[in-house]
């Protein structure tokens, strides 16, 4: 599967990590930035293009990261065709059922309250996890008329 991946300043090594990951996995990985660690970047630069891309191409995935991960879903859920969920902890729960209940083609996380081992099993579900359709595709039809 063709992902999308974007972070700023807050995410880098995480989104390194996570890319590493994927890889391995056999993803092929398409990286907007950031490349390098600059502390006075703008999410919206990587974001918004990463978003695009995912919204072009709806057979990929988008993986975006931040401090907490909701500017950014805020960003990515700006582009039309874009359902970005957020995830920073807790029940893993939450992100399976974005995919299955919402078809979520971005996962937004917050890289300060996540460690490297646990996304990747996170991630791995939410990739794996297939749309469940039927009355909710008619509620994201609705979303994006």
């Amino acid at each position: 599967m063709k992902i999308q991946l974007a972070t700023d300043h807050a995410g880098l090594d995480l989104k390194n990590a996570i890319g590493d990951h994927l890889t391995r996995k056999g993803h092929k990985i398409v990286d907007h930035g950031a490349h390098d660690y600059n502390p006075q970047d703008d999410y919206p630069d990587f974001i918004f293009p990463c978003a695009e891309a995912v919204a072009a191409d709806p057979d990929s995935r988008g993986i975006i990261l931040g401090g907490s991960g909701q500017g950014e879903a805020m960003c990515a859920n700006r582009v039309k065709g874009v359902r970005a969920a957020v995830y920073y902890g807790s029940e893993s729960e939450i992100p399976r059922l974005s995919r299955e209940h919402n078809n979520a083609n971005i996962l937004s996380l917050g890289a300060r309250f996540i460690s490297k081992e646990e996304i990747y099993l996170v991630i791995d579900d939410w990739l794996a996890e297939p749309f469940a359709g039927g009355r909710h595709q008619r509620r994201i039809d609705k979303l994006d008329s």
